[in-house]
């Protein structure tokens, strides 16, 4: 894919502005650093480079958060407990929303075979001799 002439053209493009702009970062970034070294370095210097946010103003968010009672997020995904993994069906014998009826039909299919004993008393198609 991408062989297209604009695609070619956007991509010579994002070259030649970023040769163009290549000397200017540069410099900002030394600047940057030389002002790091010395500890001399003041919040308005970086703001053109990179969004600044003082750390104690992250902590006393992540603080009030948790003295307020609310629930914390432990970074779990919210995922419904009472669906069963093996079948994946749900209290009322319902499929997950984001599942194809091809899937569902896939696993309820092993769910019979399942209950009937593994024995498949399906009469095979085609010409019987």
């Amino acid at each position: 894919m991408a062989k297209s002439l604009r695609s070619k053209w956007k991509r010579k493009m994002r070259a030649v502005k970023r040769a163009k702009n290549a000397p200017k970062e540069l410099a900002r970034l030394k600047q940057a650093l030389a002002h790091g070294g010395t500890g001399e370095i003041s919040m308005n210097d970086i703001q053109d480079i990179a969004t600044v946010v003082p750390a104690g103003k992250i902590k006393e968010k992540k603080v009030d958060v948790d003295m307020e009672g609310e629930e914390v997020d432990d970074g779990k995904m919210d995922m419904d407990s009472k669906r069963s993994k093996t079948t994946q069906l749900d209290e009322h014998g319902q499929y997950p929303t984001w599942m194809s009826q091809r899937q569902a039909k896939k696993l309820k299919g092993k769910r019979m075979t399942k209950k009937s004993g593994g024995k498949a008393n399906k009469k095979k198609k085609g010409i019987a001799w």
